[in-house]
C-alpha cells in the first residue's frame, strides 16, 4: 500500500501540455534517483563485509556450499544491475498507460503534483525470477531432491507477482486481498514433501509426552497461514517513501545472517541444505530490492505497488517454510506483528477504517503528524513527535533492525534450554 492517489484511468485522452510537462518531470525524477545508486552500492558493500566474514572466515563451511553461494551472489549482482537499468525504462511505459499516482504525503507542494509511476515491483519480480531460474543450471541436477520444491517455490512467487499486479491494476478490495496469498501458496503446498513434524520445547516435553509431534495436514495449514501473514503484513506496514522496500532489505539481510550461522554450526547435512536453499532465494531478493530502493527512497520517483509487497512477503514466507525456521522468521517480523495487532480493530471493522491510514502532512513545515489510525507509522509519530517523512522512515527501519537483533539475542539465550 503506497501513499499515493491514483491518476485517471482513461488511456484515450489527448495529453495536454501540462500533463506532458508532468510526464517529463516524472522521467527526470526517475533518472535523477540513479545518483543515489552509488550510495546504495556503498551501503551494500558495508553490509556485505560481515556476511562474507561469516562465510569465509568465521565458520568452516563446505566448499560446495561456498561455490553455490558465490555463484548465486554473482547472478544476484547481475540482477541488481539489470534492475537499475530497467526501472527507468519501465517507468516510462507505465506512465504512458496512465498507471501512476500522486504522493499524498507531499500534497500541497510541487512534488505532490508529479506523476509517480506505479507497480514498479513488477520489474523486481521478473528479474528475481530470471536470476533464480538461471541459478538452477549451476546448482541443481535433474534428480536433485530439492528441484521440485525449488520450482514450486518459484511458481508460488510468480503466482503472487501476477496477483499483486492484478491488484495494482484492478484495486481489489481488502477482503479479497487476504485470500490472494492462499491461492498463490497452492503450488508450494501441493509440492511440499518435507516433514510435517515440530520439535516440542524442552519445558513442555513432560506435558506433551514426546519430543517430536507430527501435525500432518495442520502443518500445511500453518504454512498457508504464514504465507498469508507475511504477504499482507508487508503490505499494510507501508505508506511512506522507502518503507516497504527498506523493511524487506533489513529482514532479508537478517535472514542471510541466520542462514549462514545455521550452516556453520549445524552437524545435520539436511539442515545445512535447507538453509543454503533459503540463501539461494534471499540473495536475489536482497540484490533486486536494493536496486529498487535507490528509486523508492525519499523523495520516491517510483511506487512499488502491491506487486512488490506481495512478492517480497511471499518470497520470505517460502524460504522460512522450506528452510524450517518459521519461528525465527516471525520474530524477524516483530514490527509487522505489532502493526497488525494495532490495525486489527480497523481491519475487522470494529473501528471505522479510512482508505488511506496515513499521517497528516503539513505543506508549510514538511512534517508529518500522527493520526488516531492504528498503524505503527502513526503510533511512532505520536510517541516520537512530528518529523519529516525521511526521518520517520529511518526511525521505522531502525526499529525493524532492532527487532531482528532481538531475535538473534533471543535465540542465543534460549539455545540448549528451549529446544
Amino acid at each position: 500500500m503506497a501513499a499515493r492517489k491514483r491518476g485517471p484511468s482513461s488511456t484515450t485522452s489527448t495529453p495536454s501540455s501540462k500533463s506532458t510537462e508532468s510526464d517529463s518531470k516524472s522521467a527526470e525524477s526517475s533518472s535523477s534517483s540513479k545518483i543515489s545508486a552509488s550510495k546504495i552500492i556503498l551501503f551494500s558493500l558495508i553490509i556485505l563485509v560481515p556476511y562474507l566474514y561469516l562465510i569465509f572466515y568465521h565458520y568452516e563451511i563446505e566448499g560446495e556450499f561456498k561455490r553455490s553461494i558465490v555463484i548465486n551472489g554473482g547472478l544476484s549482482f547481475g540482477g541488481f544491475i539489470v534492475t537499475l537499468i530497467m526501472i527507468p525504462v519501465a517507468s516510462r511505459y507505465v506512465i504512458r498507460r496512465n498507471l501512476y499516482g500522486f504522493d499524498i504525503n507531499k500534497k500541497g507542494t510541487p512534488q505532490g503534483l508529479i506523476k509517480v509511476p506505479e507497480s514498479l515491483g513488477i520489474v523486481v519480480g521478473i528479474v528475481f525470477l530470471v536470476v533464480a531460474i538461471l541459478f538452477q543450471y549451476f546448482n541443481f541436477t535433474s534428480d536433485s531432491m530439492w528441484l521440485v520444491e525449488y520450482n514450486a517455490a518459484l511458481a508460488s512467487v510468480c503466482f503472487m507477482i501476477l496477483l499483486g499486479f492484478v491488484d495494482d491494476v484492478l484495486d481489489i478490495p481488502w477482503r479479497v486481498k487476504l485470500v490472494l496469498p492462499s491461492i498463490a501458496a497452492l503450488p508450494l503446498l501441493m509440492a511440499y514433501a518435507g516433514h510435517t513434524t515440530i520439535m516440542i520445547p524442552k519445558p513442555l516435553v513432560e506435558y506433551v509426552g514426546t519430543e517430536i509431534l507430527d501435525l500432518g495436514w495442520i502443518y500445511k495449514l500453518y504454512m498457508g497461514l504464514l504465507a498469508v501473514f507475511c504477504t499482507n503484513s508487508i503490505n499494510i506496514h507501508a505508506g511512506i517513501n522507502g518503507l516497504e522496500v527498506g523493511q524487506t532489505v533489513v529482514i532479508a539481510f537478517a535472514i542471510l545472517i541466520h542462514n549462514i550461522m545455521q550452516i556453520g554450526v549445524s552437524p545435520n547435512p539436511e539442515t545445512k541444505q535447507a538453509h543454503a536453499f533459503s540463501i539461494y532465494l534471499v540473495q536475489p531478493l536482497l540484490a533486486t530490492s536494493l536496486a529498487l530502493l535507490s528509486f523508492n527512497w525519499y523523495p520516491s520517483s517510483v511506487f512499488v505497488g502491491d506487486t512488490y509487497t506481495y512478492f517480497a512477503g511471499m518470497t520470505m514466507a517460502v524460504v522460512g517454510i522450506l528452510g524450517h525456521y518459521s519461528e525465527t522468521l516471525l520474530i524477524f517480523f516483530l514490527p509487522q506483528i505489532i502493526n497488525f495487532l494495532l490495525s486489527l480493530p480497523q481491519l475487522a471493522g470494529i473501528i471505522p477504517c479510512p482508505r488511506h491510514r496515513l499521517p497528516r502532512f503539513d505543506p508549510q513545515t514538511g512534517l508529518l503528524t500522527g493520526t488516531k489510525d492504528g498503524t505503527l507509522v502513526n503510533v511512532s509519530l505520536r510517541i516520537f513527535g512530528r518529523m519529516s517523512e525521511k526521518s520517520l522512515c529511518i526511525v521505522l527501519l531502525v526499529l525493524q533492525a532492532l527487532g531482528c537483533c532481538f531475535c538473534f539475542f533471543l535465540r542465543w539465550i534460549l539455545t540448549g534450554w528451549y529446544k
